[in-house]
């Protein structure tokens, strides 16, 4: 299976279990790989048969942006379901950042990353 990577997807979303995370919001950001057959689409060089990454992003952002849920773990099953729309889209690998997570001690990042697949 051939991959499609998006990095670094960046939304504003109000995801989260406190208040504060849903009144103010915060960045969250996502990397994709997508699996699914290019060589159709490489062997005619043509868009309609592959996954048009900026529609997938597009869309992957409107969820980061939409309605508000607890767990990022809900996050990334939506956005999978999303990706998993797409026709060409066989598998799909999910990891959402949430770097200002509410941590009391330093941190780095918090990701939670799952892969969901049409079977």
């Amino acid at each position: 299976m051939d991959r499609v990577a998006l990095r670094g997807l960046k939304a504003r979303g109000h995801h989260g279990v406190y208040p504060r995370e849903r009144e103010e919001g915060q960045t969250f950001i996502v990397d994709l790989v997508l699996g699914l057959d290019t060589r159709a689409a490489a062997a005619d060089d043509d868009l309609a048969k592959t996954v048009h990454y900026g529609i997938v992003a597009e869309e992957v952002a409107a969820v980061v942006e939409g309605e508000p849920v607890d767990l990022i773990e809900t996050l990334s099953e939506r956005i999978a379901q999303t990706c998993l729309k797409h026709d060409g889209v066989l598998e799909v690998e999910v990891c959402v950042h949430k770097p200002d997570a509410p941590i009391t001690v330093p941190f780095d990042d918090v990701t939670v990353t799952i892969t969901r697949s049409r079977v």
